[in-house]
């Protein structure tokens, strides 16, 4: 049976699309890219997050329910690791598996707040490649941006192989 694979993790560049086809992906998924669009529903100040995020502000942070996530790593994050933030309730009772009792922080709480634009009580989700991010675009801005890079590196790789033949 053919099973597809969806490529998807630090997918950044038209480059990188044409690199995971090219080894067999049938697809690929890219999600922070388009964090940064203005198609995209959250908050101005989450999307300016992301373009002034520096590689050296994003960490693994653990989630209520000890799952690992990237996250621009803010006062909020900082405060809650430091026990300053812990939650006085838990509004939503989202997942069985969290802790209330000793989480320090309630992630519906603080992805909502950071979604309307308070990250003073949230913080972002981010890819690895989010700092490489550096303006806010249009979905098809940045569809034109992917194809150029991808044709670029298809090109490039037609390039190498008439090289190779040639030699």
């Amino acid at each position: 049976k053919k099973i597809p694979i969806i490529a998807a993790g630090g997918i950044f560049t038209g480059e990188d699309i044409y690199k995971f086809l090219k080894l067999g992906a049938a697809s690929v998924q890219m999600a922070t890219r388009f964090v940064a669009t203005d198609e995209c529903d959250v908050d101005i100040e989450f999307k300016k997050a992301y373009v002034n995020c520096k590689k050296e502000d994003i960490g693994i942070i653990e989630s209520p329910v000890g799952m690992p996530g990237r996250a621009i790593v803010n006062t909020y994050i900082k405060q809650s690791k430091a026990g300053e933030k812990s939650p006085r309730g838990c509004p939503y009772h989202c997942i069985i598996t969290c802790k209330r009792q000793s989480s320090p922080y309630c992630i519906s709480l603080a992805l909502i707040n950071a979604c309307k634009g308070n990250l003073n009580d949230g913080f972002a989700f981010i890819g690895a490649n989010g700092y490489r991010i550096n303006e806010i675009v249009t979905v098809k801005q940045l569809f034109e941006l992917l194809g150029q890079e991808y044709n670029a590196a298809m090109e490039l790789e037609i390039g190498r192989a008439s090289c190779r033949e040639r030699v």
